[in-house]
């Protein structure tokens, strides 16, 4: 007799496309006041990217590649605690047919697409660059979700390129709306401030 495992992925709700925002309860950690894109999530586990959390230099001055001189300028993120000096990037143009994050929206790893879409001159190309990443082994994220442990918002183009790292995570709880997320975006980082 064969036994037939429950298909896993009739019960995984994708969190691809979306914003993670701690909740209030990962107070300490890593992922304290944290905004986390969610890149891709399957039955395999999840990717993402902290969205606030710049590192305060330039791409070149901690990237050793030839890279044109926009990328050299552009700030480097810290995309989450995993692989620090593994790269990733965020892309957008008028039209990605290969893009898989949100519509138009792409995520890359490869340091020769990244040089190629650098010296594209189009004013619709936006690139943000993350050195290391989040990610989540099969379940993880999931027994995080059902902790409470995040908040989940739908990802923008707006909010991924547009809004400033360090208002990201209040103006994302603002727009989520309601008194308690209203409330957690004014309490301080360190309640002894109070």
């Amino acid at each position: 007799m064969v036994q037939i495992a429950p298909a896993m992925s009739a019960k995984l709700k994708s969190l691809q496309g979306q914003l993670l925002l701690d909740s209030g309860q990962l107070g300490g950690s890593f992922f304290q006041r944290t905004v986390v894109l969610v890149c891709q999530h399957n039955p395999e586990g999840a990717f993402g990217l902290v969205l606030n959390r710049p590192l305060g230099k330039a791409v070149g001055e901690l990237i050793i590649a030839n890279l044109p001189d926009g990328l050299r300028a552009a700030p480097l993120f810290l995309g989450g605690p995993v692989q620090p000096a593994a790269l990733s990037y965020l892309h957008t143009d008028q039209f990605l047919p290969e893009a898989g994050v949100l519509p138009n929206l792409a995520l890359g790893h490869s340091l020769d697409e990244l040089m190629e879409i650098g010296e594209k001159f189009s004013p619709a190309v936006k690139v943000r660059m993350f050195a290391g990443y989040a990610g989540w082994s099969p379940g993880q994220l999931e027994g995080e979700m059902k902790r409470k442990s995040w908040l989940t918002f739908p990802a923008s183009m707006d909010l991924v390129f547009n809004t400033p790292p360090d208002q990201l995570w209040q103006k994302v709880l603002h727009h989520k709306g309601g008194w308690k997320n209203k409330l957690l975006s004014q309490m301080p980082e360190d309640l002894s401030w109070n």
